[in-house]
């Protein structure tokens, strides 16, 4: 039995187990950050679950800037040491532990004026650079190269003569942030964990002390509710961190603020250029990022202020201010025709006791783990790199002196698909020689699956019909979407078109045309009948179009009513009864403080123990 694959069956067994067993750790929160929670806690011997309300990455960790880098901004504030673990941590994916998932890429930093600002971006990038090396280990990346007026032209044709008197290139790297996150999610399941998708944690259940001891979850499909208990609760949940902390009945805790960053896609061939660009502007940082069939552009950071966690959209005004910023930067200047897909995640920002009329962008992004209630810890801030560190930290603390005996070791520990990656990477041209694949498809092939893409020719080679690409739909073959229903932990077609594929975004019907041959693919792997083939179709159609219709709206508050118009097949349950029943029953222990609470303080280094971070001059940007 393939103990990683996340099947229709595995998950009913997830949950019957934690049903059954009493957990050392029970993990709140299916995004990046939960997952790599998961990994360590299980890796560490310990008896570990995780649940999501949502499908696996289904809000920040799907929606970010696709980008594992070190926050080359940070260095303005001469935050060295935290620059210094997110490349740590970057150049040890691109190393060791995710090599198949994240890919070096190379960007531009466009130089302005002639005399002074060059070595000043050069000493920057070196510093960069620098930060990154370790003693004893390969550079991972190439150092910067400078380029002058004369050669822009030549690795970049489309950037505007008049934009930039020269540029400084350096390197990062990108990745799939909701591959990576279901990747950890398989990871932890090789390793025994017990893994569960749209279930949610509906109450936070305490012993007659008042210390949490577990959670009830509702599974979001049958509506049945398990009883789980747990020595250790960890809660990931981002941006829904103060309505878990809220179903104790205990006051104070972390506190978030909602920040959103909007992205756009263009075509490949819309902007002629071998590299990507980043440019400060004078509300964001920008980047444009070359991808394998398109450009990723973004971002924003505006606070997010609407009722709805689950769906920010794009706005008229934000798709307008990343085209004019765009704009400033190109020859050939895009419009809104140009743009073929979009989307927007909400950044959980750690917030120091601000208003909610303060700028997002002097929040930091720095992680704070806490635990408001004993027996609960809560984590939140940080940013996609460094969610390995988090984890550490988050199991750390939950096991405070204990830890010593069960330490972490994730530092070199390959996730699923990279054990051999290597190996498999340089026999790839006999892999696409025995399938007649081209290397634009065998490196697609290579990034998704890692060392585990004879899954995929598995399939292929048992029925020769799931080696053609998808109509509508051809960077895919029809393999990898059996492969989803049977691996992937899918449960509705929106799942494939939203994070096991990007067509919601990477092609320009959003995958419409490619939706009901899809469904038609999964449909016998997850016991759909025909009338359910039809309502999930529907159901997407109803999504494209509300998000399409948002997308034209210049408010937050206009869009999200229009997005809200499509209505979710499996809804996350309003729990505000349960947090009020929750802060009922604290009062009876003589816990609950609606003022603040007394829940223990942060045990990092640096970092506050009330619960919240310093504050900074911009958030990232990468979650």
């Amino acid at each position: 039995m393939d103990h990683s694959a996340l099947s229709p069956a595995a998950r009913e067994r997830a949950l019957a187990r934690l049903a059954e067993q009493q957990l050392d750790v029970l993990v709140i929160g299916g995004g990046v950050t939960g997952a790599g929670i998961a990994v360590d806690a299980v890796t560490r011997g310990l008896t570990t679950g995780i649940v999501e309300a949502q499908d696996w990455a289904a809000g920040t960790s799907s929606r970010s800037s696709k980008l594992a880098h070190g926050g080359l901004r940070y260095l303005l504030m001469l935050d060295f040491k935290l620059v210094h673990e997110a490349l740590t941590e970057r150049d040890r994916l691109l190393s060791t532990t995710a090599p198949h998932l994240v890919k070096p890429v190379p960007f531009l930093y466009p130089l302005t004026h002639r005399l002074w600002e060059r070595p000043y971006v050069a000493t920057g990038v070196g510093l960069y650079d620098l930060l990154a090396h370790t003693p004893g280990r390969r550079r991972a990346l190439p150092i910067q190269k400078h380029y002058f007026s004369g050669d822009l032209a030549k690795v970049f044709p489309d950037l505007k003569p008049s934009a930039a008197v020269g540029a400084v290139r350096y390197f990062d790297s990108e990745v799939d942030d909701a591959r990576l996150t279901l990747t950890l999610v398989r990871t932890a399941a090789a390793y025994g964990a017990v893994a569960a998708s749209r279930a949610e944690v509906t109450a936070i259940t305490r012993d007659p002390l008042g210390n949490v001891d577990g959670a009830v979850v509702t599974d979001l499909l049958s509506g049945l509710t398990v009883k789980v208990k747990a020595k250790h609760v960890i809660g990931a949940t981002g941006v829904w961190t103060e309505q878990t902390e809220a179903l104790t009945g205990q006051g104070g805790g972390l506190k978030v603020l909602a920040s959103k960053g909007a992205h756009i896609v263009v075509p490949r061939d819309r902007i002629n250029g071998q590299m990507g660009i980043i440019s400060r502007t004078e509300r964001s940082v920008l980047f444009i990022i070359p991808w394998a069939h398109y450009w990723l552009i973004g971002t924003t950071d505006t606070p997010w202020r609407e009722k709805s966690l689950e769906h920010p959209v794009a706005t008229s005004v934000d798709v307008d201010y990343l085209l004019e910023q765009t704009n400033k930067l190109l020859a050939r200047p895009l419009d809104k025709e140009d743009v073929i897909g979009f989307y927007a995640g909400l950044r959980p920002l750690l917030q120091p006791g601000a208003k909610l009329g303060t700028s997002s962008a002097k929040i930091s992004r720095e992680h704070t783990v806490a635990s408001p209630v004993p027996g609960l810890t809560m984590i939140a801030g940080g940013k996609l790199t460094t969610y390995r560190v988090m984890a550490e930290d988050a199991v750390d603390f939950a096991l405070g002196p204990g830890a010593a005996a069960k330490p972490s070791i994730t530092k070199d520990l390959p996730l699923w698909g990279a054990e051999g990656y290597h190996a498999v990477r340089n026999n790839a041209p006999k892999l696409a020689a025995r399938h007649g694949w081209d290397r634009d498809r065998t490196l697609h092939l290579l990034g998704r699956y890692g060392s585990r893409v004879s899954d995929i020719t598995d399939l292929i080679e048992a029925d020769r019909s799931l080696g053609d690409p998808i109509p509508g739909a051809e960077h895919y073959l029809k393999a990898e979407v059996v492969y989803a229903a049977t691996h992937e932990a899918v449960i509705h077609l929106d799942d494939v078109m939203m994070s096991r594929t990007r067509l919601n975004h990477e092609v320009p019907d959003a995958g419409l045309a490619a939706s009901s041959v899809i469904a038609d693919l999964v449909a016998p792997h997850l016991g759909w009948d025909r009338d359910r083939v039809k309502a999930e179709v529907a159901g997407y159609a109803a999504r494209v179009a509300a998000e399409r219709a948002a997308a034209q709206l210049a408010t937050d508050a206009e869009a999200e009513a229009a997005r809200l118009r499509a209505q979710d097949l499996t809804p996350m349950q309003d729990l505000t009864e349960d947090i009020a029943a929750a802060r009922a029953e604290a009062e009876e222990f003589g816990g609950a403080d609606p003022e603040g609470g007394e829940g223990e303080g942060s045990n990092e280094g640096g970092r506050s123990a009330s619960g919240t971070a310093k504050p900074s001059q911009q958030s990232d940007d990468d979650r």
